[in-house]
């Protein structure tokens, strides 16, 4: 491995606010977007990633006042989801401060989208996002969900992610709905199946509980880890990470 391993603190917000849960359920608040990604920045996080958890199921844009209030605040790349459903929503988001756009449940319900937004800016500003959980009924034992997992598809997640990077996808953002917020650590079974099918970055989220929990993730094959409230918390910062996973002999920046 040559590529240095990135490290990204995921702002989930909703209404204005950093929101989390366990497995999607029972957000509680998290505190200021702002101040939580000034203080991500000063740690050395080499993204961040913010996305709009309710404005798919609510039915409207991202907030893009809180985008670009962020956006002011911080030095390094951002990426934005949530209500993403175009490509003037992409236009809109970029002018708002957003470096890269996530879209996850308007391009399960209109694949096209992936290679309109590919064409129009390029894949590497395009992260499509999956929320994955498990299902026996499916090839690959996952199947992907839509508005916030709300909504279960009939959809391989391996499948559909091997099909978002045909189309164009630059890196995919594959959050696990089961490890979600369990601190047990990521769902190694999923990063080895999601790097297996696909040969764009895979990004691995969900189930970070401790430190020594990032270095099998990239072991199995992930090019970046995000992780959420282990950073909100205070229990990790993400030099203790990259230390961790620079002890691992994983490079890091």
């Amino acid at each position: 491995m040559s590529l240095a391993v990135r490290v990204i603190p995921c702002l989930d917000v909703s209404d204005g606010r950093v929101v989390k849960g366990v497995k999607f359920e029972n957000l509680r608040d998290q505190g200021d977007p702002v101040e939580l990604a000034q203080r991500y920045d000063e740690q050395g996080a080499d993204e961040l990633t913010f996305l709009d958890v309710s404005a798919t199921v609510e039915g409207r844009d991202t907030m893009h006042d809180v985008v670009r209030a962020t956006a002011e605040k911080v030095f390094i790349p951002l990426t934005v989801g949530g209500g993403v459903r175009s490509v003037d929503d992409v236009s809109r988001l970029q002018a708002s401060g957003a470096d890269k756009v996530g879209v996850n449940s308007a391009a399960i319900a209109r694949p096209e989208l992936i290679s309109e937004i590919a064409d129009r800016f390029g894949a590497q500003v395009l992260v499509v996002s999956l929320d994955v959980k498990r299902d026996a009924n499916q090839p690959s034992g996952f199947v992907v969900t839509t508005h916030g997992g709300r909504r279960t598809t009939d959809i391989d997640a391996v499948a559909w992610a091997r099909e978002a990077a045909e189309r164009g996808a630059g890196e995919l953002l594959v959050n696990s709905i089961d490890a979600d917020g369990t601190k047990n650590g990521f769902d190694i079974e999923l990063i080895s199946l999601m790097r297996d099918g696909c040969t764009v970055p895979v990004i691995a989220s969900g189930g970070a509980g401790a430190a020594e929990d990032f270095p099998p993730a990239i072991d199995a094959g992930a090019d970046a880890v995000l992780a959420a409230s282990v950073f909100h918390s205070g229990q990790l910062t993400i030099g203790d990470v990259k230390s961790a996973l620079r002890t691992a002999g994983v490079p890091v920046r």
